[in-house]
């Protein structure tokens, strides 16, 4: 399980990572980040949009995004706010490959330690 206080919950959270925060895409998933200074860890926000299937598929690609952070933990560079957004091809993905395409994106943005 993900932590509670690594979660970002809150709208203007969300907002200000997207206001104030970089953001890089590939095709699967958009991430917005953004330096929390004196923060103890990352914290992670999903958006998945009703766009992108019912309540059922929405909390899969939910469910698998929390795995793969979970998995990179100690990987991933804090203090970070990290907010992900799925896209439409997410919805035919398996666990492996939207872990891969986050791995990708965090890569690309130095998110993770070497």
């Amino acid at each position: 399980m993900m932590k509670k206080e690594y979660r970002i919950k809150k709208n203007e959270e969300f907002q200000q990572t997207f206001k104030h925060g970089k953001s890089f895409a590939n095709r699967q998933l958009v991430i917005y980040y953004i330096e929390k200074k004196g923060q103890e860890h990352y914290r992670v926000g999903l958006s998945v949009g009703k766009k992108i299937g019912n309540a059922v598929t929405r909390n899969r690609i939910k469910r698998y995004l929390r795995q793969a952070f979970q998995e990179m933990d100690d990987r991933i560079k804090y203090p970070h706010d990290i907010v992900i957004i799925a896209r439409q091809q997410t919805k035919k993905m398996s666990y492996e490959e939207i872990k891969k395409s986050l791995n990708h994106l965090l890569y690309k943005e130095r998110l993770l330690k070497k």
